[in-house]
């Protein structure tokens, strides 16, 4: 074996045993998750390593509670999927029509919109507090107002960043098919979803995870919005049960695991697009 050879072994053993080491570190938080599942809140608190035999006896414990997992689960799926949706759609005709319309007054427009990134939406709670609390008393608007579902949705479809996404990534768009189209004389918006949207499959995987991973674990604008109990999420939830005097730990671990599977599953089911999406390449 020549020196060279063995040099390479040695550097390529160092290296995957490093990537071993940081995959480990990275994955042993959920691995402890999942068997903290399994014992009893004394035993998570202690640290223990070692699956038990107390999963159903955690997960009867909180389906049971007072806090109606279940129903701020479905809480929780409603909004995420009908934001996911509805941002899908709106965001990315935004981001479209900034890249292929051309204006005067477009990069105008759309600098101002990147302007609001820099906003911190804590500065935004009371703005939109006054908002949303007048629309009860606005006919037609109600659906939108506090203690709806509707109050968290559409202040998510329409975001700075998704908008950006879109436009970006749309610039590896072939404009070619967009004129043939036209030629054929399609409508500007059967070309958006009879073409674009195929075409950007890999864009729209990406956005999808970002979205629904973001409105599945958003805290703070449903915990001043949803005022009613039976309007609560899954983070309002979980919070709760972790605030108590004595927290069942071994409950509480339950409850995360069941709420991290939804955003798992999104991500795997998408994952082979993800990156490309994210990287802004075109997949027919």
């Amino acid at each position: 074996m020549s020196k060279k050879s063995g040099k390479s072994r040695v550097i390529n053993f160092l290296k995957y045993s490093f990537l071993t080491i940081l995959s480990f570190v990275s994955i042993f938080p959920f691995i402890w998750m999942i068997i903290a599942t399994t014992n009893k809140s004394v035993d998570v608190t202690r640290g223990t390593l070692i699956p038990g035999s107390y999963f159903f006896e955690n997960l009867k414990s909180l389906l049971g509670s007072d806090l109606k997992y279940m129903t701020a689960f479905k809480n929780s799926l409603i909004i995420a999927v009908l934001t996911t949706v509805l941002a899908m759609i709106v965001s990315s005709l935004a981001g479209y029509a900034f890249e292929v319309y051309k204006t005067k007054t477009r990069d105008k427009v759309f600098n101002f919109i990147l302007l609001s990134m820099m906003v911190p939406f804590a500065a935004l709670i009371v703005p939109l507090f006054r908002l949303f609390s007048k629309l009860n008393n606005v006919p037609g608007l109600k659906t939108i107002s506090l203690n709806t579902h509707g109050a968290v949705i559409i202040i998510s479809i329409a975001t700075a960043f998704l908008i950006f996404f879109f436009r970006q990534n749309t610039k590896t768009f072939p404009k070619d098919l967009i004129e043939a189209a036209r030629i054929d004389g399609l409508g500007e918006f059967a070309i958006f979803f009879r073409i674009y949207m195929p075409t950007m499959k890999s864009t729209y995987a990406a956005a999808t995870i970002v979205t629904f991973m973001a409105s599945w674990n958003n805290y703070l604008w449903p915990l001043i919005a949803l005022q009613s109990p039976d309007k609560r999420t899954l983070p309002l939830v979980i919070s709760a049960l972790g605030s108590s005097y004595t927290p069942d730990y071994g409950m509480i671990m339950t409850a995360v695991v069941i709420a991290t599977l939804p955003t798992a599953l999104i991500f795997f089911l998408m994952q082979k697009h993800f990156v490309a999406g994210m990287t802004g390449s075109v997949k027919g």
